[in-house]
């Protein structure tokens, strides 16, 4: 039977490379997020059937909406891929206007809970029960970067929403798991080349590595049957300012 997925943040980035890893080995992969376009250009790049649907995922009715008309085609989800993410610009914390601070939490934390909730939902009540949902942390869910209290909060909260998750889903075949990433290239991370700020104040460029690292390490998360469950797996650029950082 074709596995169905559900992606968040589709449109670009990490999600464009995990979308396209999962078609290509077979995945039914349903592409949300905000740019009609950008999705449109995911599913013309994928390898396998796809469905475009956008929607504002901060919404939880567009949540709902969406994952209504993935089991109308489909008649079920089995992965759920809780990427879509915001970094805010890098401000002193006591500069942060209060409209970043609602956005990034909106997006970077709601929305996944939203998602994540309607996952539940379905993987609960369809048949063969169960799925799988697999959110996106950070590497800012061990350590932060200078400024970046907003980002670095929700993505602490994503591992709290993470372990909850995994323990409620025990007794309905839902595995809950989360991958913390580092540095993979994207747009959210082109200005690494330039330089990033470091704790000592200075500005110093950074290795990154190929977004595709990332979208394998997903597909390979996403293979395992129902009885098996990576909890937390870290993948990051070998040089990047982590272990030691600061």
């Amino acid at each position: 039977m074709r596995k169905t997925a559900i992606i968040t943040g589709a449109g670009s980035g990490i999600g464009r490379a995990v979308a396209l890893e999962l078609a290509a080995h077979g995945w039914s992969v349903a592409l949300t997020g905000r740019r009609q376009g950008a999705l449109e250009q995911t599913a013309q790049a994928a390898q396998g059937e796809t469905l475009v649907h956008a929607a504002d995922v901060t919404d939880p009715r567009a949540v709902a909406t969406m994952f209504d008309t993935v089991i109308e085609h489909w008649g079920r989800v089995d992965l759920l891929f809780n990427n879509a993410g915001i970094f805010p610009p890098v401000v002193p914390l006591e500069d942060l206007d209060l409209e970043t601070w609602r956005a990034v939490v909106d997006v970077n934390l709601n929305a996944a809970f939203y998602c994540l909730q309607a996952a539940f939902r379905v993987m609960k009540a369809q048949d063969p029960r169960g799925g799988r949902i697999i959110n996106n942390g950070s590497i800012s869910a061990h350590a932060p970067r200078p400024y970046s209290a907003p980002y670095t909060t929700t993505k602490h909260a994503i591992t709290g929403l993470t372990k909850s998750a995994a323990l409620d889903g025990r007794a309905y075949g839902i595995a809950v798991g989360q991958i913390d990433i580092g540095n993979a290239a994207s747009d959210m991370t082109e200005a690494m080349a330039q330089g990033v700020l470091q704790p000592d104040g200075t500005r110093k460029s950074e290795s990154v590595m190929d977004v595709a690292h990332v979208a394998r390490a997903v597909a390979q998360m996403a293979a395992l049957p129902l009885e098996a469950n990576v909890l937390f797996t870290t993948i990051m650029a070998t040089d990047m300012p982590f272990i030691g950082r600061g």
